[in-house]
């Protein structure tokens, strides 16, 4: 896990070489509440990043995505709110869970990414989730 402050907040990936990461890169310098991240996406086709602002309820609802993908249901995590959001299906068109970037309020652009993750991959983000809120809430004004 290194020394440094955590920075993979979701990993999604799989031996064909496609992935969708949330990457935490450190608190704002714009915005004293939040957290500056960014959406990256591999696959062999298309690769691409977008940049993403976190904040506790952000971080909060994540582990309530989590919570449903565990209960077998398909999520979504920042639908609905302004920039990105990313769905989680668990039975894709693939017949493999696959995760959905949508960039609607800037690109207009969607990408659809299967994935087929371990088998704890959903006790891995939850134990990524605490060592970022471990980390970050605590610098961050209430």
């Amino acid at each position: 896990m290194g020394d440094g402050p955590p920075r993979e907040l979701i990993h999604l990936a799989d031996d064909e070489g496609n992935s969708v990461r949330v990457d935490v890169l450190g608190r704002s310098p714009r915005w004293t509440a939040g957290l500056d991240a960014e959406i990256v996406v591999r696959t062999p086709f298309v690769s691409g990043r977008l940049g993403l602002g976190l904040y506790v309820s952000r971080l909060e609802c994540w582990g309530e995505v989590l919570d449903r993908l565990d209960a077998g249901q398909d999520a979504a995590w920042m639908e609905m709110s302004r920039g990105p959001s990313l769905f989680v299906r668990l039975d894709g068109e693939r017949g493999c869970p696959e995760v959905v970037v949508e960039d609607e309020s800037g690109s207009m652009v969607t990408v659809c990414v299967p994935v087929v993750p371990p088998d704890d991959w959903i006790a891995d983000h939850r134990r990524r989730l605490r060592r970022v809120m471990d980390h970050w809430v605590p610098t961050m004004p209430g």
